[in-house]
């Protein structure tokens, strides 16, 4: 005798779709009879420069401790991130990859009767945490493809418990200002926990961005998060972190899970943080490369949407599926991005530059073919 799973399973969970990363190179290597090493993959947000020798260094002197449970608090990490970012150990919280922060928070905050706001093409894990736990989720349409804050302040009501807003905005990198920011923060209920999603920030710095680090202050309904797995180019061990007040950290860490960052993460993020010229060229490089891409998209006669993240939305006049399965075909993996309401753009991660030359190449041979 079987039951009927999918039914039996939470109704906001009955409604949702997996979440669909970027197409592994292996994996379309395996289906058109590829050499892997033929493959430029463009999908995923992840830094081309590898990652940092420091870091690559500590995993490695991490390595004879394999049977030791990690610190479960992340004491080490925890201080670095204390001092760099001027804030207590007690406000931080450390999760496996920003992901587990949102998730943190969906589980501490939200249920069934209670709704998250957050924006039109917005990331994917804000709905998927939301109904998850049986929330209700008020997507805000979006203005310039970007987030529509005096709307979503609108959308707040009495059983908005969480606001997901992300500067820059994964897929379509767009961005707000110091200012909006603020005055957001200003009309917030206090009852509203607002999480800043900062996951592409150090890609920023220097620009008009503000950084959320400079309202934590003044606004204890404010919770920060950020990721290693951009910048710092430690996606594949799934660290991040949140800052918040105490009180919201304390809170988090009794549904984190234990043991939620392995020690070689915590080892390799502490000393990709004190890896300052890494850094550094991380961001030089994001920045000639999109530069070289913007080049072009111009030079193909395409518009794209002005991007702050290590990535660029191309709009390619046209429904975009056939154009992804053409890059496919030449091995080069984009990321489509229909399944967030954009369904004739294609985001492309920023890559080395020969990687950059090898998708404008082929993008130009897919769309003369019609």
């Amino acid at each position: 005798m079987s039951g009927n799973f999918l039914a039996l399973a939470q109704p906001g969970v009955q409604q949702l779709s997996p979440y669909v990363p970027g197409k592994p190179v292996d994996e379309l290597a395996r289906e058109l009879d590829l050499d892997p090493a033929s493959i430029v993959k463009l999908a995923s947000n992840e830094n081309p420069l590898g990652a940092s020798p420091k870091a690559l260094a500590a995993i490695r002197d991490e390595l004879a401790e394999l049977t030791r449970y990690p610190d479960g608090n992340g004491f080490a990490l925890k201080s670095l991130l204390a001092e760099r970012c001027g804030v207590e150990l007690s406000q931080v919280t450390l999760g496996n990859g920003s992901n587990d922060i949102l998730e943190l928070v969906a589980r501490a905050y939200l249920a069934p009767g209670l709704n998250a706001v957050f924006s039109e093409h917005a990331f994917a894990v804000y709905p998927i945490a939301t109904q998850a736990v049986g929330a209700d989720a008020h997507v805000v349409p979006a203005k310039d493809w970007g987030h529509d804050l005096p709307a979503m302040l609108a959308a707040i009501d009495a059983n908005t418990r969480v606001v997901f807003i992300a500067n820059p905005n994964n897929p379509t990198g767009t961005w707000f200002d110091a200012q909006a920011l603020d005055d957001f923060l200003q009309d917030v209920p206090e009852h509203v926990l607002v999480v800043l999603d900062e996951a592409y920030i150090e890609y920023a710095e220097g620009s008009d961005m503000p950084d959320g680090l400079d309202f934590l202050a003044a606004y204890p309904n404010l919770l920060v998060s950020r990721t290693f797995s951009k910048a710092y180019g430690l996606a594949s061990l799934r660290v991040g972190y949140g800052l918040s007040t105490a009180v919201v950290a304390d809170v988090l860490n009794r549904v984190r899970q234990p043991f939620n960052v392995n020690s070689f993460a915590l080892a390799a993020a502490c000393a990709a943080l004190q890896d300052e010229a890494y850094l550094a060229e991380s961001r030089r490089l994001n920045e000639a490369g999109m530069q070289q891409l913007e080049a072009g998209l111009r030079e193909l006669g395409l518009g794209w949407i002005p991007s702050k993240g290590n990535f660029i939305c191309v709009d390619v006049g046209r429904v975009a599926a056939p154009v992804y399965q053409g890059l496919l075909r030449e091995g080069v993996i984009v990321r489509p991005v229909a399944n967030y309401g954009m369904p004739n753009h294609l985001r492309v991660t920023v890559g080395l530059p020969a990687e950059n030359s090898r998708f404008l190449d082929a993008l130009s041979k897919v769309l003369a073919r019609g």
